[in-house]
């Protein structure tokens, strides 16, 4: 069985969260390798994006990476507090550690900046949000990447993109790193995508 930590910060995208569950949740229950999400936070109840809560199943302190195959991260706005947690000590070095130890990294939308923060990004391809003139794409640009103008990017096991309308090609994406492309097409249409 694979594990992957859905890392949450305050403010995220509940949307961008949900596609990480669903799709590796159908993986896990269709296809060919069991799969478990298990969302993971810095706080004991999360506010979403949009208003509601959630209740993370771990405390970041609580997890041991080795205990998870990758680490998949939602974006947020920074009107909800988003980039307070995303930016902490506690989630860079998650990234850091993932990174170092060759597990993927899944990033959605905003979700890039943390991990281009890191420093895991530096000199590689990624993408951000696309939109607000271009804002969080030069941000990505002064952590060090290389800002390539496609909705997904992928470099090595580091996936990013840039809007939460690309939240289930990241979690695909993601779901063929962990698994195979056989896998992803078996889960795609079973979930009705193709």
């Amino acid at each position: 069985m694979k594990r992957v930590l859905l890392l949450l910060a305050d403010g995220f995208e509940a949307y961008e969260a949900a596609a990480f569950t669903d799709v590796l949740g159908f993986a896990s229950t269709y296809g060919d390798e069991e799969i478990e999400v298990v969302t993971v936070g810095i706080h004991p109840v999360l506010n979403c994006t949009f208003g509601f809560k959630v209740v993370p199943g771990l405390q970041l302190r609580d997890a041991r990476d080795d205990d998870f195959d990758a680490v998949a991260v939602p974006g947020g706005f920074e009107t909800a507090g988003f980039y307070d947690d995303a930016y902490s000590d506690d989630f860079l070095e998650v990234f850091l550690r993932f990174a170092a130890a060759g597990k993927p990294i899944a990033a959605v939308c905003t979700g890039a900046l943390p991990v281009a923060r890191s420093g895991v990004l530096k000199g590689r391809r990624a993408t951000t949000y696309h939109l607000l003139n271009g804002k969080r794409r030069r941000q990505l640009a002064e952590m060090g990447a290389e800002v390539v103008d496609e909705s997904v990017v992928r470099d090595g096991l580091v996936v990013t993109s840039t809007s939460p309308a690309t939240a289930a090609d990241v979690a695909f994406a993601l779901l063929e790193m962990l698994t195979s492309p056989d896998n992803v097409r078996k889960t795609r249409h079973v979930m009705g995508f193709t």
